[in-house]
């Protein structure tokens, strides 16, 4: 989440108004992420979320997100349920950009992630794709394998001067992983709805019990185990880029126990694990040399998943995981 786009008093209110929500108490932004601009909001009906979905979401999209995560509620994935204004719809316009509400999960996210967390987010994620699988509709994953060589295209567009002036080498370095990484990329591999930004701040926990999965402005139609892969890169690493055996192994574990994995998905996982790396080192190198100055946003150093990238590409095979 973030602040791109800000939003007056008079025109939040008048937004308000096409709801049944009653009366506007207080709003404020939310900086963390990098995607939308998200507002917290206070009513006399209660807390909701206000997203104003920025330049990189295709508004033709956005009925996708809305309706998986109200498929997914509906089936006790403890996730947003998008609010429909008076005339039925939840998606409208706000301050230029297409917006919806919807509705708040109490929790806060982990800033020290422990075993336990790592175990519950498995758990999570192999319901989420259960109960995803007779979902109708189906997005192509733009950040995906075919969304990567444009993407370092793009991210290398000023010459590699902000790749350079990170770590010397690193835009050579990119260039020959995503070559080695499409060279082996697997077909066949199961396929459904995947959230495929599962990190720490995307999951809420209250009272030691995970309480619920935000953002879903990334998912697609994909491979299950790539957005396992994904979770794995996100959870399971120490401060230093070390992987941790153990979260890895618990993280898998419970997956496993909800969707058994495939013999197929197991050897796959070392270059499943490359492509989530290099997908987020890639759109993080991007939004270094291109966030707006003076955006409400954390940027994140590319160099932590380009760390992660050399440990997958390594690894042989599931046991470099702890399987």
């Amino acid at each position: 989440m973030a602040v791109y786009t800000e939003v007056s008093d008079d025109a939040l209110r008048a937004f308000l108004g096409e709801y049944p929500l009653g009366d506007l108490i207080a709003y404020r932004g939310i900086a963390e992420g990098v995607e939308n601009s998200n507002y917290a909001l206070k009513t006399t009906a209660g807390d909701f979320i206000l997203t104003l979905y920025e330049k990189r979401v295709d508004p033709a999209d956005l009925p996708y997100f809305l309706g998986l995560m109200e498929h997914l509620a509906a089936r006790g994935v403890t996730c947003p349920r998008p609010v429909a204004a008076r005339d039925g719809t939840a998606l409208r316009l706000l301050a230029g950009r297409h917006a919806a509400i919807t509705t708040f999960l109490p929790g806060v996210w982990p800033r020290t992630v422990r075993v336990a967390h790592c175990a519950a987010v498995g758990t999570a994620l192999a319901a989420l794709h259960l109960a995803g699988a007779d979902y109708p509709g189906a997005r192509a994953n733009a950040l995906g394998p075919a969304g990567w060589s444009p993407l370092l295209t793009r991210a290398l567009a000023d010459g590699g001067a902000a790749a350079e002036g990170l770590a010397p080498g690193l835009a050579e370095e990119l260039t020959a992983a995503l070559a080695r990484i499409l060279a082996a990329w697997p077909d066949g591999l199961p396929r459904g709805q995947i959230h495929a930004d599962l990190f720490p701040d995307n999951v809420f926990f209250l009272g030691g019990s995970l309480s619920g999965l935000i953002d879903f402005y990334f998912a697609a139609t994909d491979l299950y185990a790539y957005d396992l892969a994904v979770c794995l890169n996100a959870w399971c690493f120490e401060p230093d880029v070390s992987l941790n055996v153990t979260k890895a192994r618990a993280l898998l574990g419970a997956y496993a126990a909800g969707r058994p994995l495939s013999a197929a998905e197991l050897a796959a996982l070392p270059v499943l694990a490359q492509g989530a790396a290099i997908r987020f080192a890639l759109t993080r190198l991007y939004d270094w040399a291109h966030t707006p100055p003076g955006a409400l946003v954390t940027r994140k150093d590319p160099r932590d998943y380009v760390r992660r990238l050399r440990f997958h590409l390594a690894a042989t095979d599931a046991a470099a995981y702890g399987l």
